[in-house]
């Protein structure tokens, strides 16, 4: 099946084409690039199952019998479904698309994010949706609820200070190596980044103006999942991770676009930009270099680990949060709750 094209605002007749063609550039200028493929995904998802389940393409507005049809059949296992029953039959046929994994009952969250992916898209034709009809609502309530697991924890250990040495010392000469040691340590030090922020950086986005003089280093993100285009908040690097990224810089000699690339075998530094499952590789090298157990941690570890690791030495949580970029108070301080009361620094006040 050929992917569809992203949902944008539909044609207008009250509008000129000049209008039309603004206000489309609106909603690519005003939604994040993730959310976008996200919305392209989910759009080709939706148009497969309603294909499968009912032979038909999408209808808008949609029904509300198949928008309820959409929930049952994502708020149960289908393993031992009936075999008349058309719902495994239709997963099937998504399986071997490759855009269903197996016939298990999906996480109460992807089904939330498809059923918000469908409601944008019935808002962006301007049109009623069926997710909004009152037994619809609470039949998507009863699902996330039915469906509720324990949330797991994306990286089963926080990279702290002591793992994170463990990992930069299997780091040595080769360019490799350079750029390896900088992704780590600008991932840890600059307030835990993740994946895709690490490998949408830019060499512009890196100011060296404070580096000789204060061993500085400023980085500016220019859209972040807490963060929206024109906020551009800008972190700081000090001492050896301020160090580490100059000398990937000069030894990549980074002069203009990506600043973290592919190295080849050959150890030649290569044009493109990393792709963000190249840092979750980066960092399963350097945990099995290190002699770390397999699945011992994640890059989102990074990030957990440098709220973990702030919270052990005693840092207030708003100064972690200036780097961490955390809108929510309580979001950064399940990371400190997490810290073993027995290491709190508050239990040694009387010493």
């Amino acid at each position: 099946m050929k992917p569809p094209a992203p949902y944008l605002p539909s044609p207008s007749p009250a509008l000129s084409q000049a209008d039309q063609e603004a206000l489309t550039d609106l909603y690519v200028r005003g939604t994040p690039a993730n959310t976008l493929r996200a919305y392209e995904r989910d759009l080709l998802y939706v148009t497969a199952w309603k294909q499968a389940r009912f032979d038909a393409a999408l209808d808008w507005p949609e029904a509300e019998a198949i928008a309820l049809a959409f929930i049952l059949d994502h708020a149960r296992d289908l393993n031992d479904a009936a075999p008349e029953d058309r719902a495994p039959q239709a997963a099937e046929a998504l399986i071997s698309q490759g855009l269903r994994k197996s016939l298990a009952c999906p996480a109460p969250s992807t089904l939330d994010r498809r059923i918000a992916s469908w409601l944008a898209f019935h808002r962006m034709k301007n049109l009623a949706s069926p997710f909004d009809a009152p037994q619809v609502k609470q039949a998507r309530a009863k699902a996330r609820r039915a469906a509720a697991r324990p949330s797991a924890p994306k990286s089963q250990h926080p990279i702290t200070r002591d793992v994170l040495e463990q990992l930069l010392a299997t780091c040595r000469g080769s360019r490799r190596d350079c750029r390896d040691r900088a992704i780590l340590m600008l991932g840890w030090a600059s307030g835990g980044r993740r994946r895709s922020e690490i490998t949408a950086l830019m060499r512009e986005d890196v100011s060296l103006k404070e580096f000789g003089e204060k061993s500085l280093v400023w980085i500016s993100l220019l859209e972040t999942k807490t963060t929206q285009k024109g906020e551009t908040p800008r972190l700081v690097l000090k001492g050896r991770a301020a160090q580490a990224l100059v000398h990937w810089i000069e030894v990549g000699q980074i002069t203009d676009g990506a600043l973290f690339r592919p190295v080849s075998k050959a150890d030649r530094v290569l044009k493109r930009r990393l792709s963000p499952d190249a840092i979750y590789q980066i960092v399963r090298h350097r945990l099995k270099l290190a002699g770390l157990p397999e699945g011992f941690a994640s890059p989102h570890g990074l990030r957990s680990g440098f709220l973990t690791q702030a919270a052990l030495d005693g840092a207030p949580i708003q100064a972690a949060m200036r780097l961490s970029l955390h809108r929510s108070m309580a979001q950064a301080q399940k990371y400190y709750d997490d810290v073993d009361i027995a290491e709190n620094p508050a239990a040694d006040l009387l010493g």
